[in-house]
C-alpha cells in the first residue's frame, strides 16, 4: 500500500506578528515540526505552534508572537 505525502504550504511570508493560521491534520506532532522548520526558512524565529480544534477540525495553530 502506498502512502502519499501531502505538500502543505505554510504562509509564514504573509503572517505578521500577532497573527496566525490553522493547518488541519491528523498527525499533530509531524505537522507542528514541519511548520516550525518552514518558519525558520522564512527567518521567523518568533514562531510558535500548539494543537487546536477549529470549526470541528483537529489540527495545529501556528502563530507569530507579538
Amino acid at each position: 500500500m502506498s502512502t502519499k505525502q501531502l505538500s502543505v504550504q505554510y504562509p509564514w511570508d504573509k503572517t505578521e506578528k500577532g497573527q496566525g493560521f490553522f493547518i488541519p491534520c491528523l498527525d499533530l506532532e509531524a505537522t507542528r515540526e514541519a511548520g516550525l522548520k518552514a518558519a525558520l526558512k522564512h527567518r521567523r524565529f518568533d514562531a510558535a505552534a500548539y494543537p487546536a480544534l477549529r470549526r470541528g477540525l483537529i489540527g495545529v495553530w501556528f502563530y507569530r508572537k507579538s
